[in-house]
């Protein structure tokens, strides 16, 4: 079975997938839009917060109270725009920006500032602050000595053909960065602008041109060993003291006196199960030397928390986003609806040119679906129409030639006698007559199929005998017969249970009993047999005339119809009666269906139901 495509169910699914589209096309720009200025947004509010976190954290790193911090506290929200509060854990003011009685802090801190254990969130590295040094804090003059000696290396790594700068470290260390050649000057191109906030290389003292340049020395030779000073080596031992004593407590191994050999305190390893140790050790160590841990929140200027707002280039996106998406969505519509409107202004515009009187209006649409079944049916419809018309225009034809026959003789006779031309006797009367009866007849056949066309054909059944409704119309005809020389016989099979109109159906078997005897010649047999098969009355009328050609047989219940070959005026029949025969059957609920060769003869068949009640043929017959 071929697949129907519905209309209704093309327009929502058209709808549905549009809408689909529009839908999800808005909500992914949407989410996308929304998410890029919320991830901006909080990338920069985390970015403004960890510049404030790092600020207070160098702070608590080199001061071992929190008692100056408010003079940072206030620089810091000026340059941010943000609300800093300090506050111990018991939540006891340290230091605010803002005024404590406007607003509430949040339940939560946004951070919590401890050197010693930073947050890696906010500061990726280290646990513990570098810039918390405590007691490796070099005195003025270890720095001004370690500045001297990397001064010194310096200028050899320069006179080698390499390059460098001078860093100082939180404790006060002066340390030489080299750099290769060919990696100064990918680093001169990658690093543009110097970071402001890491420390400066001294100058180098420039040699002048009398000073004589002596041999370039190899690179290795510039890399002194760092020396460890007196307050490093002090700050060592008593961290390894620390460390030792906590690793006795578990039960673990000493680490040896070499490993205070270092210049940092952070350079102090051990093996992972040890290092543990060794950094409460350091934290020990450096509790003193910097601020206790302190509650960090940062809040909005006016008072609430840093919250996530879309960005106006957020917001614009969308809207753009939104328009273009209704835009798209207008245009599918539109396409779509006209596509489907097409063909709908094509059947109107043909339903109009057949009111105009054009009735071969026809639709072209290759649409399918109720669309298509609805063009189809208008083109049957327009051809039913023009077959219509033309069936109108041929019986209008037809009947006012068969009415112009008998009234010109008629009025010819007439106009003879009244000119004294013809004599009106006895035979002239007859002549007369006749051709008024044949116009009588031809009036009853038309009022008859006028009836038939209306629904008005009506038919009271009763129980009728078939053998003897035959024998009667076989009776009236047989005079007939035999003064053409045709035998005409009547018979029945058994006596089968009929309902009918006697009186239609002797008129339905009079018009092909006449049609017979009209087209037999003589020496010719016309035979009326009634049977029953099934649930079915049959009967036949058969003759052994001239026949009809197969061509013509669709033809023969039209009315006015003839073969012009075969079937001549020369009987006086009007053409209607085969056509009054068909309604006569149908109106009984039955069939009628013909055979016939040419040269041997034609068989009518009439099928009538056997078994049909009489209120139900009455119910019929009244219905149709």
């Amino acid at each position: 079975m071929a697949r129907r495509h519905s209309l209704l169910a093309r327009l929502l699914a058209m709808s549905v997938v549009v809408a689909g589209c529009s839908i999800g096309a808005t909500a992914w720009l949407a989410a996308q839009s929304t998410s890029g200025a919320i991830n901006q947004e909080i990338g920069e509010s985390l970015a403004t917060d960890a510049k404030i976190y790092d600020a207070l954290l160098g702070y608590a790193a080199s001061h071992p109270q929190w008692s100056g911090v408010q003079d940072v506290v206030t620089e810091l929200s000026g340059r941010t725009g943000r609300r800093i509060t300090l506050t111990t854990p018991a939540r006891a003011l340290i230091a605010d920006s803002g005024d404590p009685r406007d607003t509430p802090l949040p339940r939560t801190p946004s951070a919590v500032v401890d050197p010693l254990a930073v947050d890696p969130v906010l500061k990726p590295g280290d646990a513990i602050d570098p810039r918390a040094v405590g007691p490796y804090q070099l005195t003025t003059a270890e720095r001004a000595k370690l500045a001297a000696e990397a001064e010194r290396q310096l200028s050899c790594v320069r006179r080698s053909g390499a390059d460098g700068r001078i860093v100082e470290l939180p404790n006060g260390r002066s340390t030489v960065e080299v750099v290769e050649p060919q990696q100064d000057e990918e680093r001169k191109r990658a690093r543009p602008t110097e970071d402001p906030d890491r420390p400066r290389a001294e100058p180098a003292q420039s040699q002048t041109p009398e000073t004589s340049v002596p041999a370039s020395p190899p690179l290795e030779s510039c890399a002194a060993p760092p020396a460890t000073t007196e307050t490093e080596r002090a700050a060592n031992t008593e961290l390894l003291e620390l460390a030792n004593a906590c690793l006795a407590r578990q039960g673990a191994d000493p680490l040896p006196v070499e490993a205070a050999e270092t210049t940092w305190p952070n350079g102090l390893r051990a093996a992972p199960e040890d290092q543990r140790c060794v950094d409460a050790a350091r934290r020990e160590q450096l509790g003193a030397h910097v601020s206790p841990a302190a509650q960090l929140f940062i809040t909005r200027a006016g008072g609430d928390q840093a919250t996530t707002d879309l960005s106006t280039v957020g917001i614009w996106r969308i809207a753009w986003t939104a328009l273009m998406v209704l835009v798209l969505t207008v245009g599918l519509t539109a396409l779509a609806a006209s596509r489907l409107v097409r063909p709908i202004h094509a059947i109107t515009a043909a339903a109009r040119r057949m009111g105009g009187g054009d009735r071969s209006a026809r639709v072209r649409t290759r649409a399918r679906g109720e669309i298509g079944e609805l063009a189809a049916a208008f083109n049957a419809m327009s051809e039913q129409v023009e077959r219509t018309e033309q069936q109108r225009k041929t019986m209008v034809s037809d009947v006012a030639h068969e009415l112009r026959t008998p009234l010109v003789n008629v009025r010819g006779w007439l106009e003879a006698a009244q000119d004294g031309v013809a004599t009106l006797d006895q035979p002239l009367v007859s002549s007369l007559l006749e051709e008024t009866l044949l116009l009588q007849h031809l009036v009853d056949d038309l009022q008859d199929l006028a009836l038939a066309d209306a629904g008005k054909l009506r038919v009271y059944p009763e129980p009728v005998h078939l053998g003897a409704l035959l024998e009667h119309v076989a009776a009236a005809h047989r005079g007939r017969a035999e003064a053409g020389g045709v035998e005409l016989v009547a018979t029945v099979e058994g006596d089968p249970d009929l309902a009918a109109d006697p009186t239609r159906l002797r008129q339905a078997l009079g018009n092909l009993v006449s049609n017979a005897l009209r087209y037999t010649p003589a020496g010719g047999r016309v035979v009326l047999w009634g049977r029953r098969v099934a649930d079915e009355v049959l009967i036949d009328v058969s003759d052994t005339g001239v026949g009809i050609d197969a061509r013509a047989l669709p033809h023969v219940f039209d009315r006015f119809w003839r073969a012009e070959k075969s079937r001549g005026r020369h009987g006086g029949g009007s053409g209607l009666g085969l056509a009054i025969t068909h309604h006569l059957v149908d109106v009984h609920g039955g069939s009628i269906e013909v055979r016939s060769t040419v040269g041997v003869g034609t068989t009518f068949t009439i099928h009538l139901p056997a078994m049909m009640s009489i209120v139900d043929f009455a119910e019929r017959s009244n219905g149709d």
